[in-house]
């Protein structure tokens, strides 16, 4: 009766520290996701505030864009009335 008894201790204590090895290695993987899910975080913080800079950037080049095609049509209108003038004299 003893040794039936110490055989189902045994097994009940296997079973526990079963139990515990499962659990301190959910434990683990649980922290594992929190730290990857902190570095996700940052990235996409990081990516967000890279956007914004780049966004903002092609706001100023479409703009500079946008004054070099007036200056050029300008340029160009300058050009003709020359060439103009010039042919009328000839």
């Amino acid at each position: 009766m003893l040794d039936n008894a110490l055989a189902r201790l045994d097994g009940a204590l296997a079973q526990l520290e079963g139990a515990a090895r499962r659990r301190i290695e959910a434990e683990r993987g649980r922290a594992n996701l929190e730290t990857e899910l902190t570095l996700m975080q940052d990235d996409r913080a990081r990516l967000a505030a890279e956007l914004d800079g780049t966004m903002a950037r092609l706001g100023q080049v479409e703009s500079a864009a946008g004054d070099v095609d007036k200056r050029l049509e300008k340029a160009i209108g300058a050009v003709g009335a020359v060439i103009a003038r010039v042919q009328a004299r000839e």
